[in-house]
């Protein structure tokens, strides 16, 4: 029933990776280049990351908080601004950095960012608990998009800490992977949908290699990325030794530190390494005839072989899966097995001595790996998809107009009566205490059933109340829905769409109780996602759950998808009703509520709840049912 807002051009987004920002690495890379694109489309994109210099921390708290009052200060133009989140310990050295541990004050400073600017989207990266992305998952109240990029360490590391991880996901809007290792991976370990969305790569860079101008005679060339894979150096240098050290041929090794490359003596005329100062890996590959990506352990490099394939450099890998997936077995390059140095030469030497088959399998890798303009554009196309799913909280204004000259009424949107299974109270009942209570209008939402709420609606002059015909409705395997403003019984079992589109063929509106409530029959996230166009109100608060956490939860889904936020005392018993009202404009019929409560508040009181649910087990019998379904038995 409720309008949708078109996702606005320009969004503001957070990218957060958990990689200490300037390291080189996958998850950075991709953030990187990602939020540049979009950033040059027009979007505000900050960059958020954990940072090894102090002074950079000390610039982005200030920004942070300047932030606050000025929202506008933090973004820069045409490019993204990055942050330097708190170290508070050191973080892990090494070219191949793990995830960076987080400390309070990279959990605050994520908290003052996230608290203090509204974001569009937060997008997190690798989001395994504890982290800086998870920690942003916790504090973020946006649309969130997880991607997902290791293939395999981190997701079998997180499952001691499943339980807490998964509440982490279940918060996600967006999940996508980088590859189909990883997809399959996260389908197994945390089900849900991943919509592959693949690493790009340059295929214009500037090909460099050491010595000067080519030649037209230049010997083949082969590059190998010690700080992509410090694990596979002596192999690949193992397998260099086989070669004929008079053939035709040369290798260069990218480093950070050149130094660190240590070659045999008969080698060095052969084997060079080159650094930064000279220049980037990416051009050493794109100048090199052949890559050699050799790793056989839990981290390779995936992005080495993509830049390979991008510029036409053949590619010989270990069979590894994901280093399979980037060849199509074997299909963009050759292949051996992991730490196989013996193989590994034959291959070399097979490329080496064959300029055809060099040729053969550039042509075939011509437009494997896209550019990261597509990339970024499948990102944006994610990015307006779950934008585009929020409701339009602007409603109707004629409609709000016209009723916020009525006096305002207290209502309460949940509740039982003894036509419910597990509830003893009986209508007369329920009404004189909703009258004493203060209440303007009451939803009798009976599991299963209406007959309580006609029963109601046919006394509410008598006590003085508006009765609301409602139903709280048990869908096959999702859960449970409300709806109000009912004409007849919707019946139980039919699947959640089902009982939404009755729900609305009705002309009622659907409320969903108690969400993210582990103790009650509830939908879960994805179920939500499926329906989140249709629902038109959200309980925010319920006070009979158990955990305050659950109302938090379903407080940040109806924010993040501006969501009519409600609330309904689910009393079971006459004591419990009340203690939570919603006071709004009165109203006459569903459209005219649906904009009161645009503009209501929720006004809780004080209830034990151990007290209230020790009523509802003494008033049913020990929970076998109340009494009309205690006295049909009789009958029976």
């Amino acid at each position: 029933m409720l309008g949708r807002v078109p996702a606005p051009e320009r969004l503001t987004i957070a990218q957060v990776t958990p990689q200490p920002w300037g390291a080189r690495h996958e998850i950075n890379e991709f953030a990187g280049r990602v939020a540049s694109e979009l950033a040059e489309r027009g979007h505000r994109i900050v960059i958020a990351a954990p940072s090894e210099s102090r002074a950079e921390v000390r610039d982005s708290r200030a920004a942070i908080a300047a932030a606050k009052d000025r929202p506008a200060s933090l973004f820069g133009r045409g490019e993204p601004r990055v942050l330097a989140l708190g170290t508070g310990i050191p973080l892990p050295r090494g070219p191949r950095p793990r995830a960076a541990p987080l400390p309070l004050d990279i959990s605050r400073a994520l908290e003052g960012l996230l608290g203090g600017v509204e974001f569009d989207l937060v997008h997190v990266h690798d989001p395994f608990a504890p982290s800086v992305s998870s920690a942003a998952l916790r504090h973020s109240r946006s649309l969130n998009v997880g991607s997902f990029h290791e293939p395999s360490e981190r997701i079998l590391s997180t499952q001691v800490a499943r339980p807490l991880v998964e509440i982490f996901l279940g918060r996600l809007d967006a999940r996508t992977a980088s590859c189909g290792e990883t997809e399959s991976l996260m389908e197994r370990f945390f089900p849900g949908p991943y919509e592959r969305v693949e690493p790009g790569a340059d295929a214009d860079v500037e090909p460099w290699w050491p010595g000067g101008a080519d030649g037209v005679e230049r010997r083949p060339r082969i590059a190998f990325c010690l700080d992509e894979e410090r694990g596979a150096l002596r192999l690949f240098l193992r397998a260099i030794r086989r070669l004929d050290p008079d053939g035709n041929w040369e290798a260069a090794v990218w480093a950070a530190d050149p130094a660190e490359v240590r070659v045999a003596q008969r080698l060095r005329n052969r084997v060079r390494s080159v650094g930064p100062a000279e220049c980037s890996a990416e051009a050493l590959i794109a100048g090199a005839d052949i890559l050699v990506a050799a790793s056989g352990g839990p981290r390779p490099a995936p992005g080495m072989v993509r830049a390979a394939l991008a510029t036409g450099t053949a590619p010989v890998c270990s069979q590894i899966p994901l280093y399979r997936e980037l060849l199509r077995d074997g299909e963009l390059g050759l292949e051996f097995q992991p730490g196989d140095s013996i193989t590994l030469a034959g291959q070399l030497e097979r490329l080496l001595a064959s300029p055809a088959l060099r040729r053969e399998l550039a042509a075939k890798a011509r437009g494997s790996v896209r550019d990261w303009g597509a990339v970024a554009d499948q990102v944006e196309a994610i990015y307006q998809r779950i934008c585009g799913r929020r409701h339009d909280p602007r409603g109707n204004p004629e409609v709000r107009r016209r009723i916020a000259r009525r006096r305002e009424i207290h209502v309460d949107l949940h509740m039982h009566t003894d036509h419910s299974s597990d509830c003893a109270t009986p209508v007369e009942t329920l009404l004189a205490t909703a009258r004493d209570a203060g209440l303007g209008a009451i939803a009798i939402t009976d599991h299963n059933e209406v007959s309580g709420a006609f029963a109601a609606a046919e006394l509410a002059d008598e006590f003085g109340v508006k009765v609301i015909i409602a139903e709280e409705v048990k869908t096959a395997a999702e859960g449970e829905v409300i709806g109000l403003f009912l004409d007849e019984l919707i019946p139980r079992g039919m699947t959640m769409a089902e009982t939404v589109a009755e729900i609305h063929r009705q002309g009622g509106l659907v409320y969903v109780p108690h969400p993210f409530d582990r103790l009650h029959s509830v939908p879960d996230y994805e179920h939500l996602l499926e329906i989140v166009e249709e629902i038109d109100i959200l309980e925010v608060f319920n006070p009979r759950v158990a955990l305050s956490a659950f109302n938090e939860e379903a407080e940040r889904f109806a924010a993040k998808y501006r969501i009519v936020p409600g609330a309904g005392s689910d009393s079971h018993v006459a004591q419990g009703l009340g203690s939570v009202m919603i006071r709004v404009h009165d109203f006459d019929g569903p459209e005219e509520f649906l904009e009161s409560m645009r503009d209501a508040d929720i006004v809780r009181k004080k209830r034990n709840l151990i007290y209230v649910q020790t009523l509802k087990w003494l008033q049913t019998g020990g929970g076998r049912g109340g009494k009309r379904l205690a006295s049909r038995a009789g009958k029976a």
